[in-house]
């Protein structure tokens, strides 16, 4: 399989719509678990909620979309996503009331909302400048499964350089775009978790604390970020800089935050270094760990 075919396969598996259904599985099952066992009851409310609201209506205007405007399934033009954006906040949105007013599960309750809010901040990136969507829409699950298992849900947050790789060589994005849509959703989902829970009076028992979530999204952008930031830059040794920074995260980590934050990182920085020598000369940042020369982006 070569690259270009690797690529799309990855970017499809991780369409919006698409991703939150595994995620958004592993989600609703971690809720149901109660004192007295799994409730499988409430696990088929949270994930019928979460399918038609999060993937199904969201992906019916998009293909209508696609359909009407005879476009690529990214909806590659800018001005385009508007209306299909739109309908998503308007579809997680009705989610997060359904939710709400007949009390079906908290933390799902603020997910949704969560959803419909970031989708609103994507919007009004998408006017002036194409951010990422498919980034956003990794990190916001992914995000939500820190706050509820930890680094075990971080371990998600793997697929993130992966994706990175992905929409730039397929040149839906710029690798500014790609990365950016991570990052604000990462940190825009758990600070508004927390700050929903609070201002609807809705609290979660047993979740991951802000502060141990930001270290854990801390260990999945640092490499990516770093990476992006010796991209952009004009400087002669891309790969010493890059070398350097690492031991200092690495022994940041190491020493001064808990244990599985260190091993996120550790294997946020495999699968960075992992997927540039994968993709070669076609990658900047092949460029940047090699040592080779480049122009910058």
């Amino acid at each position: 399989m070569n690259k270009v075919k690797t690529a799309k396969t990855i970017s499809t598996l991780t369409n919006p719509p698409i991703i939150c259904i595994p995620l958004f599985i592993i989600i609703c099952a971690a809720l149901s678990f109660t004192p007295n066992g799994f409730d499988f009851g409430k696990f088929i409310v949270l994930e019928a909620i979460s399918l038609v609201f999060a993937s199904i209506l969201p992906m019916a205007i998009i293909l209508f979309w696609v359909k009407r405007l005879n476009t690529d399934s990214d909806i590659s033009n800018r001005s385009d996503r508007y209306m299909p954006l739109i309908v998503g906040i308007i579809s997680y949105f009705i989610g997060f009331l359904i939710c709400y007013f007949f009390k079906l599960d908290n933390f799902l309750t603020c997910l949704l909302l969560c959803y419909s809010i970031n989708t609103g901040v994507v919007l009004l990136f998408t006017t002036s400048w194409k951010i990422s969507v498919h980034t956003t829409a990794l990190s916001g699950p992914v995000a939500a499964l820190i706050l509820l298992l930890g680094p075990f849900g971080a371990i998600f947050g793997l697929i993130y350089p992966v994706l990175i790789w992905s929409r730039v060589l397929l040149k839906k994005h710029t690798l500014a775009q790609a990365i950016s849509g991570g990052v604000q959703g990462f940190f825009l989902t758990v600070l508004e978790m927390y700050l929903f829970m609070v201002i609807l009076a809705l609290p979660v028992s047993n979740l991951t604390g802000l502060y141990e979530s930001i270290l854990y999204i801390l260990t999945i952008i640092m490499t990516p970020v770093l990476l992006g930031f010796l991209s952009y830059i004009k400087t002669g040794h891309p790969q010493k800089i890059f070398i350097i920074g690492e031991i200092i995260l690495l022994v940041l980590f190491f020493f001064m935050t808990p244990s599985g934050t260190f091993i996120i990182f550790a294997l946020t920085t495999l699968a960075s270094v992992l997927i540039s020598l994968y993709a070669g000369d076609d990658f900047i940042w092949y460029k940047v760990i090699s040592g080779q020369s480049f122009n910058t982006l």
